[in-house]
């Protein structure tokens, strides 16, 4: 954990014991490859020497993916899912000839892949993953898909705040599951929150825009929305929010450098 990751946790941790609620700490371990128990057991270390306690027992991930599977069928059985086989290179084209021009959002293909030539791919072993289909997904929902909104109490990047309207286009058709991984942040995240009662999610400004699938999730699901609180990021001198792949300092190495607790917490307020 770096001094981001501490400013997001206590910045919820400190919202929960102000309003006399839970501060729910989840394990999300989904990334096989990514994660290790080492890593676990250092977000413990951190967040005990910071004064964070927690609900007991913490949820891993890693021990759902049944349950996952099982939201995924629902999605499945309401036709909203298809198998997209373009690598992510392929998408990013796709994505930049399209008339919105997003080159990040993918709006899925003008015609799906027929069953035969889906089977021939299956049957060769290609990779594929597991995508939302938003124009699907609008005729499922209906009228419903105007009223896909959310309560923010903090705030968007352009300062919105209060009812929002959730525009899931806005990310297009995203991936839900892989080949490999029978989950992806997105159902994992909604489902959990869901499973667990949560009322309100506190994260960084990073997450706003995936609200807006994840209020699409919890209607396709018959779950409910619970209030977002969106907060702002720490950032580098240069700008840029603190990053992991860019060598934030972890919060071992602040501890190894004399750093008490409450100097750390300062360094880490928002």
């Amino acid at each position: 954990m770096h001094l981001g990751h501490a400013a997001s946790a206590l910045c919820a941790h400190s919202w929960a014991v102000q309003h006399d609620a839970e501060f729910v700490l989840r394990i999300e371990d989904i990334d096989h490859g990514r994660c290790k128990p080492e890593f676990e057991g250092a977000i413990f270390e951190d967040l005990h020497w910071l004064g964070i306690r927690w609900l007991e027992p913490v949820r891993r991930q890693s021990e759902h993916l049944e349950a996952f599977a099982k939201a995924l069928d629902v999605l499945r059985a309401q036709g909203v899912l298809y198998r997209c086989f373009l690598t992510r290179r392929e998408v990013m084209a796709a994505s930049a000839s399209a008339p919105h021009g997003a080159a990040d959002v993918y709006l899925g293909p003008d015609q799906p892949v027929s069953a035969s030539a889906e089977a021939t791919r299956l049957r060769a072993g290609d990779p594929f993953a597991w995508r939302i289909s938003l124009r699907v997904a609008e005729d499922v929902l209906g009228s419903l898909w105007d009223d896909l909104e959310w309560q923010e109490t903090g705030a968007g990047p352009a300062g919105e705040a209060g009812l929002i309207k959730a525009c899931p286009e806005r990310l297009g058709d995203v991936i839900l599951a892989r080949k490999d991984i029978a989950t992806s942040y997105h159902l994992a995240v909604t489902h959990d929150d869901a499973a667990q009662g949560i009322t309100h999610v506190i994260r960084g400004l990073d997450l706003f825009e995936s609200t807006h699938i994840h209020v699409l999730l919890q209607a396709l699901l018959g779950l409910a929305t619970p209030v977002y609180h969106h907060h702002g990021l720490l950032r580098d001198t240069q700008g840029a929010r603190l990053a992991k792949r860019d060598g934030a300092t972890s919060l071992q190495a602040l501890r190894n450098a004399g750093h008490s607790p409450s100097q750390v917490c300062q360094m880490a307020k928002l």
